[in-house]
């Protein structure tokens, strides 16, 4: 079986995922090794500090993984992450690149970066996903 073509199938997958909608997370682009999403900051963003709350960078950042590692038509599901943040923000645009690191028939290793709409890196987040079979 032949995977899907990238496109064909990514908008779907993340529109099939509530939490991502909740958040307001927006697929920007996606290639068959790479993604860029984004979230626009809102009230419901920011924790006790008045700050962007981590889980919120690091769903941002998941995400991304998940599209950056599920767009070449294989399932993909994580089996190891984390994150290191660098930078707060209070307002603006997160924006979450996601890149292949390394890849085998049964492993990813992807890395994200995530930035603000001024270009400073806020966190780096890394990913290990479990490739399933074609079926």
């Amino acid at each position: 079986m032949k995977p899907k073509r990238i496109m064909e199938h990514i908008p779907s997958f993340l529109d099939a995922d509530p939490f991502s909608n909740e958040l307001g997370i927006k697929l920007e682009s996606v290639s068959d090794n790479s993604a860029v999403l984004s979230l626009s900051v809102t009230q419901k963003h920011l924790n006790g500090h008045g700050t962007v709350h981590g889980g919120v960078i690091y769903s941002l950042a998941d995400a991304a993984f998940a599209v950056a590692c599920n767009a070449d038509g294989i399932p993909s599901v994580a089996i190891n992450t984390s994150v290191t943040y660098m930078k707060s923000i209070k307002s603006g645009k997160l924006i979450a690149k996601a890149y292949e690191f390394s890849k085998n028939h049964r492993l990813g290793s992807y890395i994200v970066e995530v930035y603000d709409d001024g270009g400073e890196k806020i966190a780096v987040f890394q990913g290990l996903a479990y490739r399933k079979s074609k079926k």
